[in-house]
């Protein structure tokens, strides 16, 4: 590698030996060091970390789950070990590793009010068997409550504040919203969901639909439809309805294997539904107009 300068040094015009071996030396050491530093050389300090400084992931996930009144407790057991028991089983271990650097991040959030949400999980890299199983531990180990309120878009606005400096740099960011209501505090639920699909983040929905046998007054039969015209959107965006308790982990799992593996697999289901599929038919403001009927007539 030749390095010219603007100094002459000789008759010639040329470098001594000694000198030229020594700046050729000095040259190559600068590159490496800058190599070095940019995460470009092996062994660099930034070669885990993406541009922005987190920890590269194929995907940031926050799990985005309801603990209203309306959800009694064996509801909210039969979510909690719907994403522990997804989280350990061998198709998502395996779509795991598909990824471009196998492994995520996730993060568990519990909602109910527009006011009230508490993070279960805090984030935490999934790479393998042992790390899934010791987030699936924390989320059977945690205790259960409920509150007041069901807001949808409080669930998704806490969700996109949760990745913000998370220490992660995801190919996607996702936030999956289980419930069984539609939206009936806070902002309205299509403006959360508008200004998380404006930043980037895809959300998925995870309805359960009628498991219960009966309907309060702020349900909703069509809570599917609800979810597809109301809450779900973004790149890929897809929802997969729960009908019947015994369900709930088998759609878990499905739609956790989707979101890891996507675009490398698509899973065929009638069960899966992607986002706008249909001309929007919901009133996404429905919610609100039952609890307004309700309290306030």
């Amino acid at each position: 590698m030749s390095i010219a300068t603007g100094r002459k040094t000789g008759v010639s015009g040329q470098m001594p030996v000694k000198t030229s071996i020594m700046a050729r030396v000095l040259g190559l050491l600068l590159v490496f060091g800058l190599l070095f530093v940019l995460g470009l050389f092996p062994g660099g300090p930034q070669q885990a970390q993406a541009r922005g400084g987190g920890i590269q992931v194929d995907a940031e996930l926050v799990f985005a789950v309801d603990i209203s009144y309306s959800m009694d407790q064996a509801e909210q057991v039969l979510q909690r070990n719907g994403y522990a028991e997804a989280l350990t089983s061998e198709q998502f271990l395996q779509a795991l590793k598909g990824g471009l650097h196998g492994k995520i991040a996730i993060t568990y959030l519990q909602w109910a009010s527009y006011r009230d949400q508490d993070v279960l999980l805090p984030w935490m890299i999934i790479d393998g068997p042992d790390t899934a199983a010791v987030a699936a531990a924390k989320l059977r180990k945690a205790p259960y409550r409920r509150a007041q309120r069901t807001s949808v878009s409080g669930a998704i606005d806490s969700s996109m504040y949760l990745f913000e400096n998370n220490g992660y740099d995801g190919l996607r960011r996702i936030i999956d919203v289980s419930g069984d209501g539609p939206n009936n505090d806070g902002r309205p639920v299509e403006a959360a969901r508008d200004a998380a699909i404006a930043a980037g983040v895809t959300i998925n929905g995870l309805p359960l639909v009628g498991i219960r046998p009966y309907l309060g007054y702020a349900d909703i039969p069509d809570l599917d439809l609800y979810y597809q015209d109301c809450v779900i959107g973004g790149d890929g965006a897809f929802m997969i309805a729960i009908h019947d308790r015994k369900a709930f982990v088998e759609a878990t799992r499905t739609k956790l294997v989707q979101e890891i593996a996507a675009p490398l697999i698509r899973p065929q289901s009638s069960d899966i539904i992607p986002a706008q599929t249909r001309p929007q038919k919901t009133n996404c403001m429905i919610g609100e107009i039952l609890w307004n009927r309700r309290w306030r007539n």
